[in-house]
């Protein structure tokens, strides 16, 4: 994927079913991480620190099919739904294939946590 400046600019960049993916999704992220996001290492991450990739919380990125949201603590997250998949050391993400795989109420219960393990 190419360089890009912001997070609207790679959002923008994705193809029509990505794009209508992270339109659904980053509005949840925006809401409980307000002004967190930006890019770093390619792809937008929302921080807790007071600069990008500083006490990272989460993060979105596009694959050739779906989306990514991980969570770097991804595994200390309570997930009734078992939709989060373990990644490497603490991490856990889920892909998303379509918009209507983004739940608002479980999305923003996951981010609530990672904020607050950290905040």
């Amino acid at each position: 994927m190419a360089q890009h400046d912001t997070v609207a600019d790679y959002t923008a960049a994705l193809p029509d079913t990505q794009r209508a993916i992270t339109d659904a999704l980053l509005p949840i992220v925006e809401k409980v991480l307000p002004g967190a996001g930006a890019l770093w290492h390619g792809h937008p991450t929302w921080s807790l620190g007071a600069k990008p990739g500083q006490s990272p919380a989460c993060y979105v990125k596009a694959h050739s099919s779906y989306v990514t949201l991980g969570f770097w603590r991804g595994r200390a997250l309570t997930d009734p739904s078992g939709r989060l998949e373990p990644g490497a050391r603490e991490m856990a993400q889920v892909k998303l294939r379509s918009p209507e795989d983004v739940d608002s109420a479980l999305f923003t219960d996951w981010l609530s946590q990672a904020r607050d393990l950290d905040g």
